[in-house]
């Protein structure tokens, strides 16, 4: 049964926004998007699966990484709009930059100053490409 799936507001690229949330620390990760088979993965496997817009493909965060994220609660916002998922973020690291997550930059007297260090070079967790 997908009524669950129904009541969620997509947009008119089928997608909605999901905000990822670390479970342990309540640090906000991430803001990726999801299409309905990106949604019912994660809802299936309990790990969270997300829409690239600039790949046009379905992926699972920490596919090639290895920072999975193990989703403990889904939630929906109030219009029904966007998706919070409290995760466990396996590795400490969120974000494609190597850093714990992708808010690391704070407007500064109209300047952004990234605040937060990178915990691993990309280049270790990616390799090449």
């Amino acid at each position: 049964m997908t009524d669950w799936l129904e009541r969620v507001r997509w947009n008119i690229d089928g997608l909605v926004p999901a905000i990822a949330q670390d479970a342990a620390t309540h640090r906000v990760l991430t803001l990726a998007w999801m299409n309905r088979e990106a949604l019912q993965r994660t809802v299936k496997t309990q790990l969270a699966h997300y829409w690239s817009r600039s790949r046009d493909k379905l992926w699972r965060k920490g596919e090639r990484s290895g920072h999975i994220q193990r989703v403990r609660e889904i939630r929906m916002d109030c219009d029904s709009d966007t998706i919070l998922l409290i995760v466990e973020q396996v590795g400490g690291i969120a974000c494609h930059t190597g850093r714990e997550r992708c808010f690391y930059k704070r407007l500064e007297d109209g300047k952004w100053i990234v605040i937060e260090p990178v915990l691993k070079d990309p280049d270790t967790i990616y390799g090449d490409g």
